[in-house]
């Protein structure tokens, strides 16, 4: 992609600014964030940065070509602490979403990218196609639902491109753009981190769950050739692999040298509300645009771990 303006909401947070600098070498990009989970440190100075949310009018929407769509409401927990959080999660993630699409679109931007869930598979050892059912379990996966049906909505009303990316396990490492999220950064993120400082990390149940761990710039690869390719329609984005939460903690302990061990509690979400495996079917996206990760696993370990070493 070059030469466009595009905008990027959720742009100060861990994805959106990691994609809002990369695509700011050789684009005029805006990064729209109400800093709920981002902060304007995240970005580069190339990136024009505004103090707004998505749910608000008159967005910096005028001349914009390309709208990446990440800003939201991103945890389960966020969503069922209480009803104010349920009612916010359907505002951002819902209102918001429409409400950004239609303002661009008003101005004349017909191509928009955004990101779904790979939650809404629910558990699940073997690739998860985009074609198989999907249901509801939580408020957060019921919003980003909604998101998909109004992303069909735009596109089958209004003739937009319009490609929902569900996401899989995205991480980068604190020593990226992810410090900021705290608890709710990856696991590798913070399993790294606790393990670098001589802590133990936390594992919930006996941690036998398994995650498809994408890292980030294969995310921001992934959106930029759903954009240029002029997609529409829902698109995995992970690597068809996966890792337990004991398998990271291991593999994290031989590549910071560590000898300490994790502390298992019992698991704080219930169990029909728990996603206990996932695993990406790619295929999809890789016919349509020729995307395949090309971080490894290892790779991106060595990369979370080198800030400490």
């Amino acid at each position: 992609m070059q030469d466009k303006r595009v905008m990027v909401t959720g742009g100060a947070g861990f994805i959106g600014s990691n994609l809002a600098n990369y695509l700011a070498a050789d684009n005029d990009v805006i990064a729209v964030d109400d800093l709920y989970l981002g902060t304007p440190e995240n970005l580069d100075e190339s990136v024009e940065f505004h103090d707004v949310s998505v749910v608000d009018d008159d967005l910096p929407t005028e001349g914009v070509d390309v709208l990446f769509h990440l800003a939201a409401l991103s945890s389960l927990t966020m969503h069922e602490d209480s009803i104010e959080g349920l009612r916010d999660g359907v505002r951002v993630n819902v209102e918001g979403f429409a409400n950004t699409v239609e303002q661009v679109r008003q101005d004349g931007c017909d191509t928009v990218v955004y990101a779904s869930t790979s939650s809404i598979y629910g558990s699940r050892t073997e690739p998860s196609p985009e074609s198989m059912d999907v249901e509801a379990r939580t408020g957060y996966e019921a919003s980003k639902l909604a998101r998909e049906r109004y992303g069909e909505y735009f596109a089958n009303a209004h003739d937009m491109n319009v490609a929902g990316m569900r996401f899989f396990s995205v991480y980068q490492g604190y020593g990226g753009s992810e410090e900021h999220k705290g608890e709710y950064a990856n696991i590798i993120s913070q399993f790294a981190h606790d393990i670098a400082n001589g802590e133990s990390p936390v594992i919930y149940g006996d941690g036998s769950h398994t995650r498809d761990f994408t890292h980030v710039s294969d995310i921001v690869r992934g959106l930029e050739l759903a954009a240029d390719h002029e997609l529409t329609g829902v698109y995995n984005l992970g690597t068809g692999e996966s890792y337990s939460a004991n398998e990271v903690v291991e593999m994290l302990k031989e590549e910071l040298d560590s000898d300490v061990e994790p502390e298992h509690v019992e698991n704080p979400i219930p169990d029909d509300m728990f996603v206990h495996d996932t695993m990406a079917d790619r295929s999809k996206m890789t016919e349509a645009t020729g995307w395949e990760p090309e971080i490894s696993f290892e790779e991106g370990l060595k990369e979370v771990c080198a800030p400490y070493k």
